[in-house]
C-alpha cells in the first residue's frame, strides 16, 4: 500500500471534536454559539433547559456543544471549527472531562 493511501486510512479513524477556545471571553462565545444554533444550524436542543447536557450550565459547555454538533454535521461538506477563532479541533474526547 502507498504512503498516501495509508495516511488516508488514519485519518479516516481519528476522531475529532470542535470545541470552544479556553481564551475566548464568555461575549464571544455567545456569539458564536448563538449563530451555531440559529443559521448555522447546529442541533442545540439537549443543551436547553430541562435536557440532557444542559449541565454544566455555562456559555463555553454549550458553546463547546453547539460548535462540535455542527462540526460533526458539516465537517465533510466544508464546513470548520472556526467560529471566528472562537474554537479549536482537539483529539481529545471532550466528555471524559465533564464533573
Amino acid at each position: 500500500m502507498s504512503r498516501i493511501f495509508l495516511a488516508l486510512l488514519l485519518l479516516m479513524f481519528l476522531e475529532e471534536w470542535c470545541i470552544a477556545d479556553e481564551q475566548t471571553p464568555d461575549n464571544e462565545l455567545q456569539v458564536a454559539l448563538d449563530w451555531a444554533c440559529g443559521r448555522g444550524a447546529a442541533d442545540c436542543s439537549k443543551i436547553q433547559k430541562d435536557q440532557s447536557c444542559y449541565y454544566p450550565n455555562t456559555v463555553r459547555d454549550h458553546s463547546s456543544y453547539a460548535f462540535n454538533s455542527y462540526f460533526q454535521r458539516y465537517k465533510r461538506k466544508g464546513g470548520s471549527c472556526f467560529f471566528n477563532n472562537a474554537a479549536m479541533v482537539t483529539q481529545v474526547d471532550p466528555s471524559k472531562y465533564l464533573n
